[in-house]
C-alpha cells in the first residue's frame, strides 16, 4: 500500500545539510507513527505489531487477536461502512481504504485510517494484509478526549439508542462499575435509574432543547447535571454541587431560624401589648419565649417591697412555687437573691455547675426539677421590677446570641410587667370604688327575696351598671337596676350618684314616674356626655301588683310557677338623659310565687348576639333552671339558696367563662310574696269627731282577733292621734288599715296633701305634740302620697312567740 505522509512546514532556509535519507525516515516515522496489521481470512486470527497496539489503545497482553475483537473497537456507527469495504475487498481482490473512528478501551476516540492490500492462495484471498494511522483530526480529537477524562466534572456521551459512546473518568465512578461502560445502555446502570433524570433526557432528545437539573446521587452527594441534544444523541455534563448544596441548606436553615426568631419575637411583642394583667403578661411571655429556646420552664417573681410574689409559672410543680414564696433566702444564697440584689443575668448550664457556684441553690434547684436556668432581671429605667426564670429540662449551655437574645427579651416582658402593675393597682382601686358603690347585701323584706349578680367585663372595664333592692312602707319594695353608658371611673362615679339619687328618692315615697322624671333632671345637669339606662319597680304584696317605668332599659321578666317566661310590655321612654316628661308606666300582676327578673343588656346582648336572640337564649334559660315550681323552700335559707343557684345558672348559661363579657352586667331576680287577706283590715271612718273612736274599736277588736292584744294600748293611742289629726287639719273622709306582716303596721289615710311636720311645741301651746307622741311610740312612721290625697303610715314590733 502506498503511505501518505502527512504535509509538514516548509524548511527555515539556511545551508545545506548533508543527505541522510535513513534519519529521515525515522524522524517520519516517529512524528507519524503507524501500526502494521495482518488478518488470516480462513481462521479469522488478527496479527498487530506493537505500533498498532500503541495506536488503538490495547495491549498485547490481553488482546485475543480475533477479529470480532478488533470490530467491537469500530465505532458502531462507522462499523456498516468498514465491513463494505473489507467485503468488496474480498471480492474482487483489490485495495482496501477506510476512514473510521475507534474507541479505544479508556474511553477515548480516535479517527484512524487504513489500508490494506488482499493476498491470495490457489485463486482464493487467504490474507488481507496492511498498515492504519491516526489522521489530524484524530490527534485533536485524542486531546480533547484527554482533557474530559480527567476533568473535574463528569461527561457522558450516549447516542440515540442509549448506548454510552464515552465517559470520562468521574462519570465511570458514579455509574458505580469497574467494567467499560462504553456501549452499554446508559439505563442498565442503578444510579441512572431516575425517573426524573429518565424524564428530562427524553425531552430534551424530543424538543432539542438543553435543559439542567439537579440530582442526588446514591452515596448522597448532590449533581448539577446539564443534558446537551446532538445530532446523533445527548451529551451529559455533571458538575459536583454537594457543597454549594449544603451552604444553601445552611444559609436557608439559618434564614428559616431567623425568620422564626422574628416572628416568634413579633408574636410575642404583640401579646405583651395586648396583656392587661401581670398573669396576662407572664403567660403570654412564657407562650412565645419557651418554644423560641425549647425551654421547659418559665416562671416571672415580682418584686413586691421586699420580698418576691410569683406572678406566673409553667412547667414547675406547685410545690416548687410554694416553698420559694414561703421560705425567703438571704441575698447571698442562691442566683435568684443575687439577681434582686445585683441585677446581674446568669446562665447556668447544669446541675453541676449549679452545686459549683450556688452549693446553698441545690436543693430549691432539684425541687424545681430543671437542669439548666437563666436568671434575667426584669429593669424598666434602671429599677427592678422582678426576674424571670428561664429553664430546661436537660444540660443546656446558652451560646451568645442566645444569651443577647434572652435579654433583649427580658427588656420588652419588663417593660409589659410594669404597665400590667400600673393596671393592676389601678383596675384593683376601680374595683374597690365600684364594690362600694354597689349594695355590699340586699335587705330582707317580707314582700320578695332576692340575689344578684354582677359581672365586671372581661377586658377589665370599670361600668356603670348597678342594681338595688329598696324597703318601702306597707312591706312595699322598689326593684331598681341600670346601666349608665361608658365605661371607666366617670360613668362608676355617675352610677354611685345615681343610686344615691334613687334612694333619695324612694324615701320620699314618690310615684314611680315622679321619680324617674326627678332622677332623669338630676342626669341632664351632669353633662350632654351622661346618658342611663334605669327600671324602677314598685311592687305592692298587698295587690300583688308591679308597676314600673324604664328610661331605655329592657323589659323585666316573669317566670310564672309553671316555668312559663313572661316579658312585660316596654314602655317606650327614652333613656335618662335624654328623656322628657312624662315617663309613662305598666302595672303587671304577678301571679303568686312567681319571680321577677331584672337584667342590663350587657347580659343579653354583644357584638356576636342581638337583643332578640339573648332575650331567647335568658327565657331559655329561665324556664329550665329557675321554675319557682322546683323551688318551694322549706325555710328562709333554702330559699336564698336556690335564687343564688338561679342566679349561676343563668349567668353560666348567657356568660360562659371561657368567652368573657365585653360589657359589664348586672342581674337582679325576685321571688315574690302576696299578703295574704287574712293578714289586712281595711275600715272607711266617719268624717267627725267620732272617727278616733270608732278607730279605736276597730284597732282592739283587730289585734284581739290576730292575738296582738299586747299592742292595743299603743296602737290606739297612735290610731287616735292620727286620726285626731285628719279631723282637725285634713280633709276627710279617713281610712284605716292594718297590716300583719313582719312588723304591725297601721296606716291612716286622708285626701288632703297636706303634709304634716314635727315641731317642738312650747309649754303655753295645748297641741302640736301628737306626732311626737307618734315617733315616740312607733319603731318607724312616715307620709306617702296617694292618688287620692295621702297616707301617714306607723311601723311597731311584733311580740316576741
Amino acid at each position: 500500500m502506498k503511505a501518505h505522509p502527512t504535509p509538514g512546514r516548509p524548511p527555515a532556509p539556511g545551508p545545506a545539510a548533508p543527505p541522510d535519507p535513513a534519519g529521515r525516515l525515522d524522524q517520519a516515522r516517529a512524528a507519524v507513527p503507524v501500526g502494521a496489521w495482518d488478518w488470516d481470512i480462513r481462521t479469522g486470527r488478527l496479527l498487530w505489531d506493537t505500533a498498532m497496539h500503541r495506536l488503538v489503545g490495547t495491549s498485547p497482553d490481553t488482546f485475543d487477536e480475533r477479529i470480532e475483537t478488533w470490530r467491537t473497537l469500530i465505532h458502531p456507527e462507522d462499523l456498516p461502512v468498514v465491513l463494505a469495504q473489507a467485503d468488496e475487498a474480498l471480492r474482487e481482490g483489490g485495495a482496501y481504504h477506510v476512514r473510521h473512528r475507534v474507541r479505544r478501551p479508556d474511553g477515548t476516540v480516535v479517527v484512524v485510517e487504513v489500508q490494506g492490500l488482499v493476498r491470495c492462495t490457489d485463486g482464493e484471498p487467504a490474507h488481507m494484509v496492511g498498515r492504519l494511522w491516526r489522521t489530524d483530526a484524530s490527534l485533536a480529537v485524542d486531546a480533547a478526549a484527554h482533557a474530559l477524562r480527567h476533568m473535574s466534572d463528569g461527561f457522558l456521551a450516549v447516542d440515540a439508542q442509549w448506548r454510552i459512546l464515552y465517559a470520562n473518568a468521574l462519570a465511570e465512578q458514579l455509574l458505580g462499575t469497574a467494567e467499560p461502560v462504553v456501549g452499554r445502555s446508559l439505563w442498565d446502570f442503578d444510579a441512572a435509574r431516575d425517573s426524573r433524570l429518565q424524564e428530562h433526557c427524553r425531552r430534551v432528545v424530543e424538543e432539542q432543547t438543553a435543559a439542567g437539573l439537579d440530582l442526588q446521587h446514591p452515596d448522597g452527594r448532590w449533581f448539577h447535571l446539564r443534558l446537551i441534544p446532538t445530532p446523533d444523541g445527548l451529551t451529559l455534563y455533571l458538575a459536583d454541587i454537594t457543597e454549594r448544596r449544603q451552604r444553601e441548606q445552611e444559609r436557608a436553615a439559618a434564614r428559616q431560624a431567623a425568620a422564626q426568631r422574628a416572628r416568634l419575637i413579633a408574636e410575642l411583642t404583640a401579646a405583651l401589648s395586648e396583656a392587661l394583667t401581670s398573669g396576662d403578661v407572664a403567660a403570654a411571655a412564657a407562650e412565645h419565649v419557651m418554644p423560641l429556646f425549647g425551654a421547659t420552664g418559665f416562671v416571672i417573681w415580682a418584686l413586691e417591697g421586699e420580698r418576691s410574689q410569683p406572678v406566673g409559672a409553667v412547667g414547675y410543680p406547685r410545690a416548687f412555687v410554694d416553698h420559694v414564696t414561703a421560705h425567703p433566702r438571704p441575698a447571698t444564697s442562691d442566683p435568684l437573691a443575687l439577681g434582686m440584689r445585683d441585677r446581674i443575668p446568669r446562665f447556668i448550664s447544669s446541675p453541676a455547675e449549679m452545686r459549683a457556684r450556688y452549693p446553698h441553690a441545690t436543693e430549691i434547684a432539684a425541687l424545681g426539677g430543671k437542669q439548666a436556668w437563666a436568671f434575667l432581671p426584669l429593669l424598666v429605667s434602671g429599677r427592678l421590677s422582678g426576674i424571670c426564670i428561664v429553664s430546661f429540662d436537660e444540660p443546656r449551655d446558652l451560646d451568645a446570641d442566645e444569651r443577647t437574645l434572652l435579654q433583649v427579651l427580658s427588656g420588652l416582658i419588663a417593660q409589659a410587667l410594669e404597665r400590667a402593675r400600673m393596671y393592676d393597682a389601678e383596675h384593683s382601686r376601680a374595683q374597690a370604688l365600684q364594690r362600694g358603690l354597689l349594695p355590699t347585701a340586699l335587705p330582707e323584706s317580707p314582700a320578695v327575696r332576692t340575689a344578684a349578680r354582677y359581672l365586671p367585663a372581661s377586658q377589665g372595664l370599670l361600668g356603670g351598671d348597678w342594681y338595688d333592692v329598696i324597703p318601702l312602707s306597707a312591706d312595699r319594695v322598689a326593684l331598681v337596676i341600670g346601666d349608665v353608658m361608658g365605661h371607666g371611673l366617670p360613668e362608676a362615679a355617675t352610677m354611685g350618684r345615681l343610686r344615691t339619687a334613687v334612694h333619695t328618692l324612694a324615701g320620699l315615697e314618690l310615684p314611680v314616674e315622679e321619680l324617674l322624671f326627678r332622677l332623669n333632671r338630676i342626669v341632664s345637669e351632669l353633662g350632654d356626655d351622661f346618658y342611663a339606662t334605669c327600671l324602677y319597680a314598685l311592687y305592692d304584696p298587698s295587690t300583688g301588683v308591679c308597676t314600673f317605668a324604664d328610661a331605655g332599659h329592657p323589659p323585666p321578666a316573669v317566670v310564672h310557677p309553671d316555668g312559663a317566661v313572661h316579658f312585660a310590655e316596654k314602655a317606650t321612654n327614652p333613656p335618662l338623659g335624654a328623656a322628657g316628661a312624662p315617663f309613662t308606666t305598666v302595672d303587671l300582676e304577678i301571679p303568686e310565687g312567681s319571680l321577677l327578673v331584672l337584667y342590663t343588656d350587657g347580659l343579653v346582648e354583644s357584638t356576636g348576639r342581638d337583643m332578640d336572640t339573648g332575650l331567647a337564649e335568658l327565657a331559655q334559660a329561665l324556664s329550665a333552671s329557675c321554675k319557682p315550681a322546683d323551688m318551694a323552700p322549706h325555710g328562709a335559707g333554702d330559699d336564698a339558696e336556690q335564687l343564688e343557684r338561679c342566679c349561676d345558672t343563668v349567668v353560666s348559661a348567657l356568660l360562659p367563662v371561657q368567652q368573657g363579657t365585653q360589657d359589664d352586667a348586672a342581674l337582679l331576680v325576685a321571688r315574690t310574696r302576696r299578703l295574704g287577706p287574712q293578714n289586712m283590715a281595711s275600715w272607711l271612718l266617719a268624717d267627725d269627731a267620732r272617727s278616733a273612736g270608732e278607730a279605736r274599736r276597730h284597732v282592739e277588736h283587730q289585734l284581739a282577733a290576730w292575738e296582738l292584744d299586747e299592742l292595743t294600748l299603743t296602737t290606739q293611742l297612735l290610731v287616735s292621734e292620727l286620726v285626731g289629726n285628719v279631723v282637725r287639719h285634713a280633709q276627710g273622709p279617713a281610712r284605716l288599715r292594718l297590716l300583719r306582716s313582719w312588723t304591725l303596721i297601721c296606716e291612716v289615710s286622708d285626701c288632703s296633701l297636706t303634709t304634716p311636720q314635727v315641731r317642738h311645741a312650747r309649754e303655753t301651746d295645748e297641741g302640736g305634740r301628737g306626732l311626737q307622741l307618734v315617733a315616740a311610740l312607733a319603731q318607724r312612721w312616715g307620709v306617702r302620697y296617694t292618688p287620692d290625697g295621702k297616707c301617714i303610715w306607723t311601723e311597731q314590733s311584733l311580740p316576741a312567740r
